[in-house]
């Protein structure tokens, strides 16, 4: 039976990454017998994320993991990138795009070490839509069984996520143009951009982290309550910038927010958020979207499908559902 490689993973304040190896056993499981891990796992990564508030960072983390992919390269798996694990290594966690997500590793590595078949890729692309659907978002269609990438050396090149703001690294013009090169670079479409841009509505940008926003606003402070539930608490750190007032829900307020000219000044708006309404394609999702939740929320529950298997090789074809 061939074994993969699981690790256990701590972050320090440098953002070094402590590794620990373990060989487990994933080929020759049961199909029933990992999804019933997997679920056993979904259950906990619930408790933790109403525990932590960690939704955002842990969407960001699959993102940034499935984000690498380049849908025309002619390489074989995983060297065309995507979700793969890849990002709980260095360098790619050291990534200027990825500052700050060591942290999401650590938070997940005591759940890799109770369930160690689950793969790091599932474990971060599941994280990812538990956390939407704890924010009151849509429930996501996902399947598991990725492979994980086993070493470094498999990791992503810097580049391919996107900038909020210009000068953006591949020389676009404009925002509009920026967005179509990183995410048509995927194999995802204008309606995609769109429809994932408004995950927007959870988190918030740190100037030590993206370089964009403000230290601390009125809706990042200690008090604020931003969950849909009313639940108090913003996660382990206060300050940043938010998208949205409640950014611990998951709903259109980002289309509303960057469509309203009028919106507190305190909310972000990224030279990429105003692109949306500002370019004629992509204004005509976004306008939808900013009318109709339900239809967002059916847009964008299958965007984030496609995002979260993008270079992921599943163990059995087709994957496996919970």
């Amino acid at each position: 039976m061939k074994l993969f490689t699981f690790f256990i993973i701590s972050a320090t304040a440098s953002r070094a990454v402590n590794v620990v190896e373990m060989d487990v056993g994933m080929e020759g499981m049961p199909v029933e017998a990992y999804a019933d891990i997997c679920s056993a796992c979904k259950n906990e990564l619930y408790e933790l994320i109403d525990r932590t508030n960690a939704n955002p960072i842990f969407v960001r983390l699959a993102w940034h993991d499935s984000g690498t992919f380049d849908a025309n390269s002619s390489q074989p798996w995983p060297k065309k990138g995507g979700a793969n694990g890849s990002i709980r290594f260095m360098p790619e966690i050291g990534h200027g795009a990825n500052a700050g997500l060591d942290k999401a590793i650590a938070l997940l590595a005591p759940l890799k070490a109770k369930y160690p078949p689950i793969s790091w890729a599932d474990l971060m692309q599941m994280a990812s839509a538990v956390s939407v659907e704890h924010a009151g978002g849509p429930k996501i269609d996902m399947i598991y069984g990725r492979m994980d990438v086993k070493s470094p050396e498999d990791c992503a090149v810097e580049g391919n996520l996107p900038d909020g703001n210009a000068p953006f690294h591949d020389g676009a013009s404009t925002p509009g143009a920026h967005l179509r090169n990183i995410f048509h670079r995927m194999g995802l479409s204008d309606q995609d951009i769109v429809a994932l841009s408004g995950a927007h509505t959870l988190g918030r940008a740190h100037k030590t982290r993206s370089g964009a926003g403000e230290e601390i606003t009125k809706y990042t402070s200690e008090d604020v309550v931003a969950r849909k539930d009313g639940v108090a608490g913003i996660g382990s750190t206060i300050g940043g910038s938010a998208w949205t007032k409640n950014w611990l829900t998951f709903d259109n307020s980002y289309f509303t927010t960057i469509k309203d000219t009028q919106s507190d000044p305190e909310l972000l708006k990224l030279q990429t958020d105003r692109a949306i309404f500002e370019d004629e394609k992509f204004s005509l999702y976004a306008e939808k979207y900013a009318s109709d939740q339900d239809t967002f929320f059916v847009d964008y529950a299958a965007a984030h499908k496609r995002l979260s298997e993008l270079g992921s090789q599943f163990i059995i074809p087709g994957g496996i559902k919970i």
